[in-house]
């Protein structure tokens, strides 16, 4: 027999709400099956855990949902792992990319503070006790 979880099984174990799990059933991420008076108890599989592991992975690694969806989805697909692969690797260098711009962006401003501070300090030095200038910025 199969395991099966609840949507609070998977929520505690992955430290999320019910709403995120709705959330991400809603994306196409995970299609739990449905039991219970009118189908409103979800039931999720081992593939649905696999996938929620999945997309939580690829929201750590920067990806969109649909981004973490469109490479899930391969892996659904037949066997040749070469695209899926090729299509992981090309998405992970352009979210590299876009984090090292960030992180120069980061470094060139806070090179800008450490000198504007730089600054600061010596115009505080040389004013004299109990004076105040004004100083340019």
């Amino acid at each position: 027999m199969a395991t099966t979880y609840s949507i609070s099984d998977l929520a505690q174990e992955f430290d999320l709400t019910p709403r995120a799990m709705r959330f991400y059933e809603d994306m196409g991420l995970l299609q739990p099956e449905r039991s219970g008076p009118g189908g409103r108890v979800r039931v999720y599989s081992n593939r649905d855990r696999a996938r929620l592991k999945l997309t939580l992975r690829a929201k750590r690694l920067g990806l969109s949902l649909n981004e973490a969806k469109e490479l899930i989805e391969m892996y659904d697909s037949p066997r040749d792992t070469g695209p899926q692969l090729r299509k992981y690797l090309q998405v992970l260098v352009g979210h590299r990319a876009q984090l090292e711009a960030q992180r120069a962006e980061l470094d060139a401003t806070l090179a800008e503070i450490a000198e504007q501070e730089k600054e600061a300090r010596k115009l505080l030095a040389r004013q004299q006790p109990g004076r105040t200038r004004r100083a340019a910025l």
